[in-house]
């Protein structure tokens, strides 16, 4: 029997997705790879997606790389193969979050070492419970960041605060994460907090969300002059299209939306 490595379940265009190797503190081995690959390609193509969720089951978010079982038997990645547009193996299954066309919501709690401090990084909000633990873990093993994370990071971490991190590979807390931009918010129950948000956004009209989520990752990147041809751009496609049409019509009449998808 294959072990299940992520589970998905999704109610009223909530996708809630967890890590799901509780008994290694959801550490990542090549199975934990490809499982939440999978999970981001199935998500990718869900038409009714609103929102994702992402946590780990048991007593943390993600302990990193399984160093075990990658000194037995390696990734299995190449390295550098481009086998997912942009990034390579390793690197989508943080970097694939912040592609999916929908907000990435991650509740993190207990520990996000190296690998699981980069998968949080690749949501679009990151809660974290009082007590988590969090690390730029890599330089402990001698190696660097290469799951994304330089990329995820750049806007969120001033530079020489991500330069102490990753030489030092030191401990952080949320409350640090909060005020160094790891963190989004800091809550005692990130799950449900994280679950509350995806349902208010799952409620706004999906492609204006759509549509703000390419513009916020674009922004990053684009020089004025082209993020204000985005914005136009996305701008004229929702105006007057059926759901913002219902979207006014909604708040005029005081009542819930009835959003296609």
């Amino acid at each position: 029997m294959v072990e299940q490595r992520v589970t998905i379940a999704i109610d009223g265009g909530v996708a809630d997705v967890r890590l799901a190797r509780p008994d290694k503190l959801n550490a990542l081995d090549p199975a934990m790879f490809d499982a939440i690959a999978g999970a981001i390609d199935a998500l990718s193509n869900q038409a009714d997606l609103r929102a994702v969720v992402l946590s780990g089951e048991g007593r943390a978010f993600c302990a990193g790389l399984d160093m075990a079982s990658m000194a037995s038997g390696g990734s299995g990645t190449n390295l550098l193969e481009r086998s997912h547009g942009e990034a390579n193996r390793a690197q989508q299954v943080a970097w694939g979050w912040r592609t999916l066309p929908v907000p990435v919501i991650a509740a993190v709690h207990g520990i996000a070492f190296g690998g699981g401090l980069q998968i949080m990084s690749g949501a679009d909000i990151r809660f974290a419970a009082p007590e988590t633990r969090l690390s730029v873990m890599e330089m402990k093993w001698g190696i660097v960041p290469d799951m994304a994370g330089f990329a995820l990071w750049r806007g969120l971490v001033r530079d020489d605060i991500l330069r102490e991190l990753t030489y030092t590979a030191r401990e952080f807390d949320s409350v640090e994460a909060l005020s160094m931009g790891f963190a989004t918010h800091v809550v005692d129950d990130p799950h449900a907090s994280a679950l509350a948000l995806a349902k208010d956004i799952a409620a706004r009209n999906p492609h204006a969300i759509r549509a703000a989520k390419r513009l916020a990752n674009g922004a990053a990147d684009l020089d004025a002059a082209a993020i204000l041809c985005a914005e136009s751009e996305e701008q004229a496609k929702l105006l007057r299209s059926p759901n913002q049409v219902e979207a006014v019509r909604a708040n005029m009449e005081k009542r819930r939306p009835d959003f296609a998808d």
